[in-house]
């Protein structure tokens, strides 16, 4: 035991070694400073998205060719120690330059005074153009009317499927006409008794996962006011439909992440649901390339539909000490220039308007329009101040629902108790 508490503490200590910024200054930065003609600084850059880097490093590297005074420094670190890192960081004094922000983290870090307000540097940018964002968007990471992240991307959910498994099942590939009905059928012919392949995958997970089904169903996560909606009729009616691929055996009883992908990757699954941001990862794995698909979310019987709606923001730390150069990163990041070149790399999907066609025409190996094709029903993937703290909750109690050892409207009224209580906090 002590070789193993050993190995986690080295193990954490290295991830915050190769996740620290270059310190932190209390001096104001001058808006519009002139960089090229200061002395070179590195810049550190965080993600969490290993796919994303190699395009993020090409585009880095043509940053610094017209900007000969900046590295960038590319730190990843993948998502469950990515926070780790940075509230050790922020409380450290040693966040990095630039990082990745997302709508479950981004009150705590604007709340607390950790990040850069942007709101004078756009106003000076000759490069930025915020109307060009959509205003969800924008929204999510504006905190007291001061933007302190801009948006780099967005992304929806689609229906990945084995063309090889359809094939010999002898089932019609999925198309815009689907519904809940047919997901079922199509899941239950492509299931085998003797569990080698199960028809689909549905895991506990919830923008990748239930969300979806919750709002095509007309259903809700979080009610305007502020209150669970996972005690909502409609939702639980969702939740029942989507459980229930467990409890008949047409899909294994999933809890991890990344063992998502390995069962699409392995052939154990022939329908999932994946985010955007997979392309890059999907389309470097041959058994994907080769057997699969993507096709639009099945509407609800009535004709409901709806993808969960996200996307990620890039800010920079208040106390970096290069504010100038770090602006001028994202900068380009969020400039039209940038934006397009992030499309074209097939990173992924640009927030900026008129992108996305670029990030369609990157990728011939899938039907990737369908993910810009889903815009149209979107839904804002829910949040409130305290996302992270009641979803991880959630998880905890619906895991039961998903195990059998409690009904699904068990499992959600639970699940609306503990998020109440987590919103009551809030106000």
């Amino acid at each position: 035991m002590k070789r193993k508490a050993l190995a986690l503490t080295l193990g954490l200590l290295l991830t915050l070694a190769t996740f620290t910024g270059c310190g932190t200054q209390t001096k104001k930065a001058t808006v519009g400073t002139d960089t090229t003609k200061s002395k070179a600084v590195t810049i550190t850059y965080a993600i969490w998205d290993s796919n994303q880097e190699k395009g993020l490093r090409t585009m880095a590297d043509e940053f610094e060719k017209e900007n000969s005074n900046i590295k960038i420094k590319i730190q990843v670190t993948g998502w469950a120690d990515y926070w780790t890192a940075l509230e050790a960081g922020a409380t450290g004094g040693s966040l990095p330059d630039t990082f990745w922000m997302h709508s479950n983290e981004i009150y705590k870090y604007a709340s607390n005074d950790q990040l850069m307000n942007l709101n004078d540097r756009i106003k000076a940018s000759k490069k930025i153009e915020m109307d060009k964002f959509p205003g969800g968007l924008k929204s999510i990471y504006n905190y007291k009317s001061n933007q302190y992240a801009i948006p780099k991307d967005y992304d929806t959910i689609a229906l990945w499927y084995n063309k090889t498994m359809f094939d010999k099942a002898g089932i019609a590939y999925p198309n815009d006409k689907w519904t809940w009905t047919d997901l079922q059928k199509a899941a239950k012919k492509l299931t085998k008794a003797d569990g080698s392949q199960y028809g689909i995958l549905t895991p506990l997970h919830n923008q990748e996962g239930y969300y979806n089904f919750v709002y095509q169903n007309g259903g809700t996560i979080i009610t305007k006011d502020k209150k669970s909606g996972y005690d909502d009729p409609k939702t639980v009616e969702a939740m029942k439909y989507y459980v229930n691929f467990v409890k008949e055996g047409l899909s294994p009883k999933e809890f991890g992440d990344a063992e998502r992908a390995t069962d699409m990757q392995s052939g154990k699954c022939a329908m999932g649901f994946f985010g955007s941001w997979n392309l890059s990862g999907f389309s470097s794995n041959d058994y994907m390339k080769k057997n699969f698909n993507v096709a639009v979310l099945p509407s609800s019987n009535n004709g409901g539909r709806a993808t969960i709606f996200n996307g990620l923001g890039n800010a920079i730390a208040k106390g970096t000490k290069h504010p100038d150069e770090s602006f001028k990163w994202i900068e380009y990041l969020s400039s039209k220039e940038g934006q397009a070149r992030q499309a074209q790399l097939g990173v992924a999907i640009s927030a900026y308007d008129g992108t996305a066609d670029a990030w369609v025409a990157s990728n011939k190996t899938f039907n990737v329009k369908v993910f810009i094709d889903m815009v149209k029903y979107a839904q804002i993937r829910p949040y409130s101040n305290t996302t992270g703290v009641w979803e991880d909750k959630a998880y905890e109690v619906l895991k039961g629902a998903f195990t059998g050892e409690k009904t699904v409207e068990q499992a959600c009224t639970d699940a609306a108790a503990v998020m109440n209580k987590s919103l009551v906090q809030e106000k």
